[in-house]
């Protein structure tokens, strides 16, 4: 897969099938989006692009209201390129790009990419204030002379799959099940191990704690199964994500006990994929009601089948 990030200094000499959006997550309703796109391509002995940003628009018009993101770049370039995605455009959203009107946006990429087809979602909306909608695009294909496909919205279970109903489910709910089966991956973060309050050290269940970005959805505190991957392998664990109110910590950290693992790894990159909510943060009356409870996540966490969920959920 051809990664394009620099600005486009001459138009592609090739025919490209483009979708459009900002595809975080890269949901179900997203995948719908990038099949279509895949297929039209091949009919047409074209190429297959994804266009979309590598920063959120609202970064630059809104910072104060741009909402957590559900997956990184490097995620993000690696699903796609499994995918079978020939091209990804990863434009920057800038103050110059924020005033193209919705018929310079699509002329752009119509010229640039010499689209003969685009692909978007029900809802796509584009250019300047958001005013292109997909009747506008109705036009605009007859005018600039390249095929529309507009995918339909995708349900699951009678929900409409977005990105922002799934950064709810995460944030809100912790419902990594129902969160999982709209990505249809886990939800995962990643980032490196920073020194905590070692608190688990002195119950005997050593944590390592991850050094989140804040850019990036959080999910509601609780105890969660994770399976944490480091050095390209993985590992059952249990995490906390909240304040460990017993130990009456001030800073949200999200702290792993990882099964069968007792290397320090300080100053080191993890992803921690979520797989299931086992439990509500809580309260102990001591640090010895903590070990017993701790002890019971992890014995919940020991029968379940770590291959199977790397077969199903980490492998595609």
């Amino acid at each position: 897969m051809d990664i394009i990030e620099e600005k486009i200094r001459q138009s592609l000499q090739y025919n490209t099938y483009v979708a459009l959006g900002s595809f975080d997550g890269l949901h179900l309703g997203h995948m719908q989006l990038i099949k279509k796109v895949i297929a039209l391509a091949k009919k047409n002995n074209g190429r297959s692009m994804v266009y979309t940003f590598k920063n959120h628009p609202l970064s630059i018009i809104n910072k104060e209201i741009m909402p957590k993101l559900l997956m990184d770049k490097e995620t993000k370039i690696k699903i796609l390129e499994n995918k079978g995605i020939d091209i990804l455009r990863l434009d920057t959203f800038t103050k110059e790009f924020m005033q193209l009107s919705p018929e310079e946006f699509v002329l752009n990429i119509v010229k640039n990419y010499n689209a003969k087809g685009v692909v978007v979602g029900f809802n796509y909306r584009f250019g300047y204030k958001n005013l292109g909608d997909v009747e506008l695009l109705k036009e605009l294909s007859k005018k600039y002379d390249f095929q529309l496909f507009v995918v339909n919205p995708i349900k699951y279970k009678k929900e409409i799959v977005s990105s922002s109903n799934i950064r709810h489910i995460i944030s809100d709910t912790g419902d990594m099940d129902k969160a999982r089966a709209m990505l249809t991956r886990p939800f995962s973060l990643s980032g490196m191990v920073i020194k905590g309050r070692q608190i688990g050290r002195v119950i005997g269940f050593p944590t390592i704690n991850l050094d989140y970005n804040k850019e990036f959805v959080i999910p509601r505190g609780g105890v969660y199964f994770t399976i944490v991957k480091y050095n390209g392998n993985y590992f059952k664990g249990v995490t906390n994500v909240g304040y460990n109110p017993t130990v009456e910590n001030e800073k949200l950290s999200i702290e792993t006990h990882i099964l069968n693992f007792n290397k320090e790894i300080y100053d080191e990159k993890i992803r921690l994929y979520f797989i299931s909510r086992i439990r509500d943060e809580k309260k102990f009356k001591s640090l010895d009601e903590l070990s017993e409870r701790i002890k019971k996540d992890k014995d919940y966490v020991e029968k379940q089948n770590l291959g199977l969920i790397i077969k199903r959920d980490l492998q595609s």
